[in-house]
């Protein structure tokens, strides 16, 4: 048994989140993180809302609230929907509690004290409207490395490379248009130089383990020209630079502050599962396995920055140093980035009415119908197109005509010759050829998630569904209905009843409501894959303080592999679990979105 840090990208607060997000850091990490638990691994799934920076009092000046009042009204928004997609947090948390600021300072205290934070007087981007700096990634211009026209102010996402905003050609403000002034001040800077040797040894590393091209790529980019990068901002939105108090327009980078988030959800749940330190054992034993999941724009910060920070931290950089209260953190094992999901051949864009968001999503169809087309075709080694005729197919053709179909004719057949799974006779070829391959894709399906090749797991199982399909195709149990037939319709129905169990199971990872539904289906409790809930809580730090976290209790999960069936078990007339989409929705949605892009 291994222990597992499943590390989900923190959705930013600025607003509820659209199905492109969840492509990309929440529903792979879900699937990877119920499997893994399934297969005898301690898994530890944490995350949380990412509240700080300049995109918040952007958004919240543009309502006229405050930054606070804003997260708040988002964070309890996107808890619901991350709850309501069956995302299992251990703890879905935020970065605006007591605990996160503590454990930042207390990162960032020791990364200065042993030398990795350099002071430095250099150009900041200024809105010339508002006199607010702009952030690095709230300027695009040209790249003057590969001439890309769409460069942020912090990387380009076409040749990879880090820029600073001073880089950019023809620069321009994301919110307004307006080119930025560029005025003289004081910040802290991460001293990447001093850790680029460390840096480059760690990444051979995980090269050599197999990490996804994509990440591989942009992180080597990134070392190629290593220099130190800013680490606090001119802002007043955020967190407090230590020993810069009597600064109070001066905070701590929201990308300094969101990936220590990692280390202190985990902490906050320790603290509150009654024992303080039980986050260690994710944390400090070198052992521990620890993978976080993003989409591509985030691989720098989570391939490069934060384990910059976490080397700087443990004193492993050129200039030594001796690791905080928290002790030796461990790296990434490996960072799991998604591509882009597009939306009817358009780049997802809030503000252009190009967005699907979960909630409207939910609101309408079933959450495993959105989470089958994630695994099923959504961004995993390359960009993806949601496009609302494919989702409709796929929804018909895959879902309920084939893994729907199968276990409501299982169950019915069950129902009206039995009511309840029979005892079956002496099992012919064609029936233990079934049952085997059924079984060794047990070993197919949890070898290809573990790997996270989550698309060929996914069309492993519907292969073997699509086997199923052809087994009640070949055997005919419909026809045999003869008294001297009826051993043989005993051994059929059972071994569909296998077959569908193990399916099943196989598919709860992907699809845990439905998994749910058709365990009850077929005579179950219901309980194949725990769900998570929200809770509202105090706040372990701020009296008074209240908020909503996402939490579960996934401690009796099923083991990976066959369970036999229980002969006997009653099976009740069943409905239908998935819903066939008439066709006229393509229509519909298209005409909804053509009026929202409007």
């Amino acid at each position: 048994m291994s222990t597992i840090l499943s590390a989900v990208a923190w959705p930013y607060a600025n607003g509820p989140r659209h199905i492109g997000h969840v492509a990309g850091f929440g529903v792979p990490s879900d699937v990877f993180s119920r499997y893994m638990r399934m297969a005898g691994h301690d898994v530890l799934m944490v995350s949380g809302t990412d509240e700080h920076g300049t995109p918040i009092l952007v958004a919240a000046d543009a309502e006229g609230t405050t930054p606070q009042d804003l997260a708040d009204r988002n964070n309890e928004l996107i808890v619901d929907d991350l709850v309501n997609l069956g995302l299992s947090y251990d703890l879905f948390t935020r970065t605006t509690t007591g605990n996160h600021y503590e454990v930042v300072r207390s990162m960032f205290d020791v990364v200065r004290d042993n030398g990795y934070m350099i002071e430095k007087t250099t150009l900041a981007a200024i809105s010339p409207s508002t006199g607010r700096t702009l952030p690095d990634r709230y300027i695009e211009g040209t790249c003057p490395i590969c001439g890309y026209t769409g460069a942020r102010g912090d990387q380009c996402d076409s040749c990879g490379n880090q820029l600073d905003p001073t880089d950019l050609i023809d620069p321009r403000s994301k919110i307004n248009g307006e080119t930025p002034e560029f005025v003289e001040t004081t910040h802290y800077f991460l001293d990447l130089p001093a850790l680029a040797d460390a840096l480059t040894q760690w990444l051979d590393g995980r090269e050599q383990a197999g990490w996804r091209p994509n990440v591989i790529r942009f992180s080597k980019n990134f070392l190629e020209e290593i220099r130190p990068r800013a680490m606090t901002r001119d802002i007043d939105w955020g967190i407090p630079v230590p020993g810069w108090e009597d600064q109070p327009s001066k905070r701590l980078y929201v990308w300094f502050d969101a990936v220590v988030g990692y280390l202190s959800a985990s902490i906050e749940w320790a603290r509150r599962s009654g024992d303080p330190d039980a986050w260690r054992k994710w944390w400090n034993d070198p052992e521990a396995l620890s993978y976080y999941f993003m989409g591509k724009d985030n691989i720098v910060f989570h391939s490069q920055i934060w384990p910059a920070e976490l080397l700087a931290y443990n004193g492993e950089g050129d200039k030594g140093g001796q690791p905080g209260a928290y002790g030796t953190l461990n790296l990434p094992t490996e960072v799991v980035s998604s591509e882009f999901l597009t939306m009817e051949g358009k780049k997802f864009a809030s503000s252009r009415g190009i967005v699907i968001y979960v909630r409207d999503m939910l609101s309408r169809y079933q959450p495993d119908a959105l989470r089958y087309f994630i695994c099923a075709a959504g961004p995993e080694t390359s960009d993806a197109d949601f496009t609302w005729e494919e989702f409709v197919r796929r929804t018909n053709n895959e879902l309920v005509a084939g893994w729907g179909n199968l276990v409501n004719r299982t169950a019915s057949m069950i129902n009206k010759r039995f009511g309840h799974i029979p005892e079956p006779d002496a099992l012919e070829e064609l029936d233990q050829v079934l049952l085997d391959q059924i079984e060794a894709g047990f070993v197919e399906v949890g070898d290809l998630i573990r790997s996270h090749h989550q698309k060929a797991a996914l069309a492993a199982v519907m292969r073997l569904v699509g086997e199923a399909n052809t087994y009640v195709t070949q055997t005919e149990p419909f026809k045999l209905k003869s008294e001297e037939q009826q051993p043989r319709l005993r051994t059929v129905l059972w071994t569909l009843a296998q077959v569908v169990a193990d399916l099943n199971l196989m598919m709860s990872p992907f699809l845990p409501h439905s998994a749910n539904a058709i365990d009850k289906v077929m005579g179950g409790d219901g309980h194949v894959a725990p769900m998570p809930r929200a809770e509202w809580v105090d706040d372990l730090d701020i009296p008074g303080r209240r908020y909503p976290i996402i939490v579960g209790d996934y401690t009796n999960v099923p083991s990976w592999g066959r369970h036999s069936i229980e002969v006997g078990r009653e099976i009740a007339k069943p409905t239908p679990v998935f819903h066939k989409l008439d066709a006229a929705i393509i229509d519909e949605e298209l005409a909804r979105f053509s009026g929202q892009a409007q």
